[in-house]
């Protein structure tokens, strides 16, 4: 019995420490949770600690909000892993919590913590999309707290994708929205908001001013809100080195390049104290680049291998860690040291192919994401324009490579095309050639001998042919000797060689003159008197050198033809070229 006391008085007693190690009243949530969001960008590991100390709590909205702030302090350590870990245990803590304003509210700050981070590891879409899931929930509940920090993190996003106009606008309506709620923040927040709205606001007018360096008023209103950060961010020392980091830029675009220094300077010894790698990688590179301008190659140097070093240690400056190689490869080539020129040049252009893909990707994304209904006017148009242009340039690419692929295959043509007619032209001489030797060689009664006993041939196997004709084989011949008559008489180059006229002339109808041209010759008459025709100004031209220098008209007015044109287009269809095109290959 005094054991089960004792057993039962432990546990009692065990349960209560237990509890009390536990256990987080709701001011100590409140004063941890302030510490986290106060330290988060000036001290990483003091932020840590604060965040540790809320997951000792058993609250699971406690523990909620401790794992997503750890989410995005670990990112900021460069572990990616363990920050989408946290993040992940964080949500699992949420959804233990019941449905109410405090659930969704606590949501919307999750989601904010996962944007932060998903800008930190560079997914600019996977953060514009945690910022709009957010944005939706605090809407929704009217916390105008956290709307303003989505509406400032979306400007820094439009910022970073180069939207630098839309963040500027947007970030000035926010300036004036957080100025007319300024009754909903304690002092410490409206100080710390404006700080982070004219932080933004600065450095949106300075990116604008790297793209359009004319434009020199941008350069103005980027100092002028650089000093009003300043003057905001006693309290906040991580905002303040930044703004005074950027102050050092503008001063060095100025010329100014004693107080450019002087204030690089300070900011390295901030940043060191404050353990800052990022803006010391910067610090650094800002420095080299200083000296760069004023041609101080050696000191230059110096400052450029730190930045360098950083960058690569810490893996989150991946912008000045490229920047500083490209510079050390620009310096060594001056100096005539070609090795080392081409280490950091290889460095620079392995890198930068990487990291200006990845930006183009997220600048598309993130654009499609914000909706084209957020974009300026401008920005529309010179989207529609761009589109237009990119249809264009395919467009015209396509037709010049149809128009080549179409003058190469027509001149392949035209080239076939004249090498054919040019081989059917030399042919045809080379036959006439060939008869006109003949011609001189055997006597014209075994000419008419020879023609004669072709046509017999020929008489032979169409009779087989043609049983059932009408006309009688006599008549068949009588009327072809009597065409081979008017041929020799060289009658074909009368202009009325006509079927009727020589119908009258050899005293027969058209009807068996027609039919006898046909079957004796295969072809109309036509085609007859025309190869008849043209047969004999081949031959003309083979045989009288005068007769190759008349003009078309005349030779076509020679040989019976009423115009050059019809002229021409037998003559073409016979030998494949020109009468003259013929005549000058003679």
């Amino acid at each position: 019995m005094r054991l089960i006391i004792s057993f039962l008085l432990f546990f009692v007693l065990n349960t209560a420490v237990s509890q009390q190690k536990n256990a987080l009243t709701e001011q100590e949530y409140l004063l941890l949770k302030d510490k986290i969001r106060l330290t988060a960008n000036a001290n990483v590991d003091s932020a840590i600690v604060f965040a540790n100390q809320m997951v000792k709590s058993n609250n699971n909205k406690h523990l909620a909000f401790a794992n997503g702030a750890l989410s995005y302090l670990i990112q900021l350590k460069g572990n990616s892993a363990k920050s989408k870990e946290k993040y992940q245990l964080a949500l699992k803590y949420l959804d233990k919590m019941p449905d109410d304003r405090d659930k969704k509210q606590l949501r919307s700050i999750l989601y904010n913590y996962n944007g932060l981070s998903e800008w930190k590891r560079g997914n600019f879409s996977g953060a514009i999309e945690s910022y709009q899931q957010g944005m939706k929930l605090s809407v929704e509940i009217g916390d105008i707290i956290q709307i303003v920090k989505f509406k400032n993190n979306i400007a820094s996003i439009n910022v970073a994708v180069g939207n630098y106009r839309l963040a500027i606008k947007d970030l000035r309506q926010l300036n004036d929205f957080v100025d007319k709620n300024e009754g909903v923040y304690t002092k410490e927040q409206y100080l710390n908001n404006k700080s982070n709205i004219n932080i933004s606001l600065a450095g949106s007018y300075e990116a604008y001013y790297m793209k359009d360096a004319k434009s020199k008023m941008l350069l103005d209103s980027a100092e002028y809100f650089y000093k009003k950060t300043v003057s905001y961010s006693q309290n906040f020392p991580d905002n303040k080195i930044v703004a005074k980091l950027s102050l050092g830029n503008i001063y060095s675009w100025q010329k100014d390049y004693a107080n450019a220094e002087k204030t690089y300077y300070d900011i390295v010894f901030l940043a060191n104290q404050n353990n800052m790698p990022e803006i010391l990688c910067t610090a650094n590179y800002n420095l080299g680049d200083l000296h760069y301008t004023t041609k101080k190659y050696d000191k230059a140097l110096v400052f450029f291998k730190k930045s360098d070093s950083i960058g690569e240690h810490t893996k989150t400056n991946q912008i000045d860690y490229l920047k500083s190689n490209y510079y050390q490869a620009k310096i060594y080539n001056i100096l005539k040291e070609p090795e080392l020129a081409y280490k950091h040049s290889k460095i620079y252009l392995d890198n930068y192919e990487k990291s200006e893909s990845k930006l183009n990707d997220e600048i598309l994304e993130v654009n499609y994401k914000l909706g084209v209904g957020d974009l300026t006017n401008e920005m529309v148009t010179i989207q529609e324009k761009y589109k237009y242009d990119v249809f264009l340039n395919k467009a015209l690419k396509v037709f010049y490579v149809v128009l080549f692929v179409a003058i190469v295959f027509l001149l392949i043509k035209n080239i076939r095309d004249k090498n054919k007619a040019h081989k059917k032209m030399n042919d045809l001489i080379e036959e006439f050639k060939a008869n006109l030797e003949k011609k001189a060689n055997a006597p014209e009664q075994e000419e008419v001998q020879e023609i004669e006993e072709v046509f017999e041939q020929e008489e032979i196997l169409l009779k087989k042919e043609n049983a059932n004709l009408s006309i009688d084989e006599a008549k068949e011949n009588k009327i072809v000797e009597k065409l081979l008559a008017l041929e020799s008489k060289h009658e074909y180059l009368n202009a009325d060689f006509t079927l009727p006229y020589v119908a009258k002339k050899i005293k027969t109808n058209t009807t068996y003159l027609s039919y006898v041209v046909n079957k004796r010759f295969g072809k109309s008459f036509g085609e007859y008197s025309n190869e008849l025709k043209i047969n004999y100004v081949i031959n003309e031209m083979i045989t009288n050198h005068m007769y190759r220098k008349y003009s078309t008209q005349a030779i076509a007015e020679s040989v019976g033809f009423k115009n050059a044109v019809s002229f021409a287009k037998s003559f073409r269809k016979r030998t494949g070229v020109s009468p003259a095109q013929f005549a000058n290959n003679i």
